[in-house]
This record gives structure tokens, C-alpha cells and sequence, in this order.
């Protein structure tokens, strides 16, 4: 049979990045291209003592349909931790547990935007929500980046020019695949942009507990007093993304919108997970969880990056994130980026091209992101060798 797939789907094309995961299968690749927490980071002998504590006193429960708003005792400690953690007020907004933060991006983008409208994003971006907009028919628009966050010189051009905008994207804390942070200044410009313009912002912020070093930055929720952002935590870098488990903070009227849109799509997230989050938030102490996951990625990210400074050739430029997963590798003018990822799985360590990130694939790129959270320290000193000496040898 020939099958006619819809058009939401038929230009979709398989996450450049999983592709090159599966190299990451031969036990032999070193995985600089992978996203994963590092698995010491997560607290498995206590998730393993609070599932046996939910299956001893609530075995129904765990296992029983609920409500899709989510789990009631993890709505009111999210709302606790919001408030009091990331200072977003509640009075005037909403709250709902979702399954990853991925599903915040397609519950935003369902309930706001419609085929033909603007997306704005950074470029680069997370591709999982850039192919969540494209899903929906949406027209994405990247902004590039600078060292302090987008360029809000561009993002005000973008919006004079796609006056259909109906959202603006942006990962403010340690971005992925950059490694950058927003600055406080352009955070304040980003809202008010949106105000002027009359669009939505969506911050994502999956990474914003894993600050190794600098000063913490307002999140821009923080400072919504009108209702133009909708706001995407997650327990996935946290405790751990198998779970599933994140939640979204918005005015009332689009989480109401966004609930509707998320009982079409999986009824409500798995509440044996939602309890478990809500009895670690209840049972732990989640500074020093995360202060000693925190302590885990200082020492990473600093061993990646002075292997990088060792040896690398000087040509190759690279960010320096104080916090999340990732940083940013640019090759100097004229490298040819895809040859030099060829090259690196061909000496089994796998990078991820830089144009996976982009709005527009057929911008020219010379970046590569590298993961310094899911290798073993002596990956990363091995395979930053191999790297450094393809860089030196084509450039």
C-alpha cells in the first residue's frame, strides 16, 4: 500500500541528532553528541525506596487514571517551588504537570499557533521544539545568538516584519545547544517586546538548576506582570528524564486551552512518576541534590574545556556555559563542519553538527555541540585528543 501522509508530518525528517546516537550504540563511540544526565547524578537507591513507599500505600492510586492537570500534591508543591524557588508569582496563573518539557512546546504551539503563523527562536535551538513548531505548520524565524543571548536588535526586526508572530522561543539558562545565558538586560528587553508586539513568550528552562558558577538571573516569568509568558520547568535534569515528568506555569485562561489540548494527546501524565517527584520534593533535601548534581557538572565541564585549551587547534573558538550540559564549538571560516563530524564518528567520537540546531537547515554553520555530562571523565580526555587532532590536521 502507498501510504499519503498528513502535511503536518510529511516534512518532517528524522532528529538529526538520534541519527547519529545510533553510533553512539557501538560501545566504542565516545558520546560528545548525547543529551543524558550523567548517571551519578542520579538519586536511584531513594527513587527505588519511594516507589516501594507508593506500591505499600497506594498501590491504586499509582496505577489508576487521574486528572489531567496532574497529580494534586505535586500540582501544590510545583506551585510551592515556583513561588517560592523561582519567584513567579501565582496569583494570576495556572499550573499543569506535563510529560517532559517537549510537551509544553507542543501544548503551547496547539494552543496558540496556527498554520502559517510566526515562530521566533534562537538560532541555534533545541531541535525537539523546533520540530515541534514545524509540526504545526509554523513558520520559524531564528535569531541569532550572541555571547549575553539573541541579538534583540534582529528579534525586533523579526516582529516588525512577521506581524502574524505568535510566539517567541528561548532557552534563557545555559542553552541548549550553546551553552549561553541570557543576560538580565535582554531578558527584560525579550518581555518587553512582547508586550509591544502582542505576542507570547515561551521560557524554557530545563537547565536553570544546574548553575555551576556565576550569578543566578531572574527568570523572565519573574517579571511577567501582563501574561505573555509561559513558563516550562522540568524534573528530567534534576532527578531523572525517564521519568517524564515536567510541568508549565501560564495565565489561567491558556493552561485551561493547554489542558484541553493535552487530554487529546495522552490523557494525563503518568502518575506513578508524578508521585514519585512530589514524595522526593516532600521527603529530600532538593538544595543539596541539587548543589551535589551541580558539583558533578562543575568538574566535568571544567575537564572538557581545559582538554579543549590543551588540545584544540587555536582556530576553533568554544563557549564557556556556567551551568547545563553543553557547550558550543566553532570552527574557523572555511571548515567544512559535516566533514569534520564524519571525520570524528569515523575516529569513533560523535559530535552533533551544528545545523540540527538552526531554523533555516540551509544556513551556512561551521559549530558543533560537544556533551560533557554523559562521558566518563576519561572520554572526555581521550576523546578530546581525537578531536584536537582533526582539528589540527584540517585546520
Amino acid at each position: 500500500m502507498e501510504y499519503k501522509f498528513s502535511n503536518r508530518i510529511s516534512s518532517l525528517q528524522p532528529s538529526l541528532i538520534r541519527e547519529i546516537l545510533k553510533a553512539t550504540s557501538d560501545p566504542g563511540v565516545i558520546p560528545f553528541a548525547a543529551g543524558n544526565p550523567a548517571p551519578d547524578a542520579f538519586p536511584i537507591e531513594k527513587i527505588s525506596q519511594i516507589t516501594r513507599d507508593i506500591f505499600a500505600s497506594d498501590p491504586i492510586g499509582a496505577l489508576q487514571y487521574s486528572i489531567t492537570e496532574g497529580y494534586p500534591a505535586l500540582r501544590a508543591a510545583c506551585r510551592d517551588l515556583v513561588e517560592n524557588h523561582y519567584g513567579v508569582p501565582m496569583a494570576e496563573n495556572e499550573l499543569i504537570i506535563i510529560t517532559g518539557a517537549q510537551q509544553g512546546a507542543d501544548l503551547t504551539c496547539k494552543a496558540l499557533v496556527n498554520e502559517g503563523d510566526t515562530v521566533i527562536c534562537e538560532d541555534p535551538s533545541f531541535i525537539g521544539c523546533l520540530n515541534a513548531f514545524r509540526s504545526y505548520g509554523a513558520k520559524l524565524v531564528g535569531i541569532p545568538m550572541e555571547e549575553d543571548g539573541m541579538d534583540v536588535a534582529k528579534l525586533e526586526y523579526a516582529l516588525k516584519n512577521h506581524p502574524n508572530t505568535k510566539l517567541i522561543y528561548t532557552i534563557p539558562n545555559f542553552q541548549n545547544p550553546s551553552g549561553i545565558t541570557t543576560s538580565l538586560k535582554k531578558r527584560q528587553e525579550i518581555l518587553r517586546l512582547a508586550e509591544k508586539y502582542g505576542v507570547m513568550v515561551m521560557e524554557d528552562n530545563p537547565y536553570g538548576d544546574l548553575r555551576f558558577s556565576g550569578e543566578a538571573v531572574p527568570s523572565i516569568k519573574s517579571m511577567d506582570k501582563n501574561g505573555h509568558v509561559v513558563y516550562v520547568g522540568s524534573f528530567s535534569k534534576i532527578l531523572a528524564p525517564g521519568l517524564r515528568v515536567a510541568f508549565a506555569v501560564a495565565p489561567k485562561p491558556l493552561i485551561a486551552k493547554m489542558t484541553v489540548g493535552k487530554q487529546c494527546a495522552d490523557v494525563h501524565t503518568t502518575i506513578l512518576t508524578q508521585m514519585i517527584c512530589e514524595r522526593f520534593l516532600a521527603t529530600c533535601d532538593l538544595t543539596a541534590h541539587i548543589q551535589k548534581i551541580s558539583d558533578i557538572y562543575r568538574k566535568k565541564c571544567q575537564l572538557m574545556i581545559d582538554c579543549i585549551d590543551r588540545e584544540f587547534s587555536p582556530k576553533v573558538t568554544h563557549t564557556n556555559p556556567e551551568g547545563g550540559l553543553f557547550l558550543w564549538c566553532t570552527l574557523p571560516e572555511g571548515a567544512d563542519m559535516l566533514d569534520f563530524c564524519q571525520r570524528a564518528v569515523q575516529a569513533k567520537v560523535a559530535v552533533v553538527p551544528g545545523v540540527a540546531f538552526l531554523a533555516d537547515e540551509t544556513t551556512p554553520c561551521r559549530s558543533f555541540r560537544m556533551n560533557f555530562s554523559t562521558p566518563t571523565d576519561e572520554n572526555i580526555i581521550k576523546g578530546v585528543s581525537i578531536l584536537g587532532k582533526l582539528t589540527k590536521e584540517l585546520y
